[in-house]
């Protein structure tokens, strides 16, 4: 399936994301290859094969350890390596610009 640089435009506008025209251009043939290989996958006979929950069996995944209750850190101790500690909580630059995208 080919995807055009438009379409991979699109999918990078609804991510949020931004690329340059060149890089778009490699976005939609590295998208169009991933689709041609899904295409593939969707010919394949599977015919007898057991479908699979997992790519390990389900006890392989389950390491689960008892759970034992131990001392946290005081505040103290947790903010010991914050660079900038404020009023004993951690101080953390603006990720979030409320006015874009509203």
């Amino acid at each position: 399936m080919k995807i055009t640089a438009k379409e991979a435009g699109r999918v990078a506008e609804l991510g949020r994301l931004k690329f340059s025209p060149e890089e778009l251009e490699t976005l939609a043939s590295e998208m169009s290859n991933i689709l041609d290989y899904v295409e593939k996958l969707g010919e394949l006979d599977l015919e007898g094969v057991e479908p699979m929950s997992h790519v390990f069996g389900v006890m392989e995944t389950r390491r689960e350890r008892e759970d034992e209750v131990r001392p946290g850190l005081s505040n103290d101790e947790a903010l010991s390596n914050a660079p900038y500690p404020e009023e004993g909580c951690y101080r953390v630059a603006k990720v979030i610009d409320e006015g874009a995208g509203a």
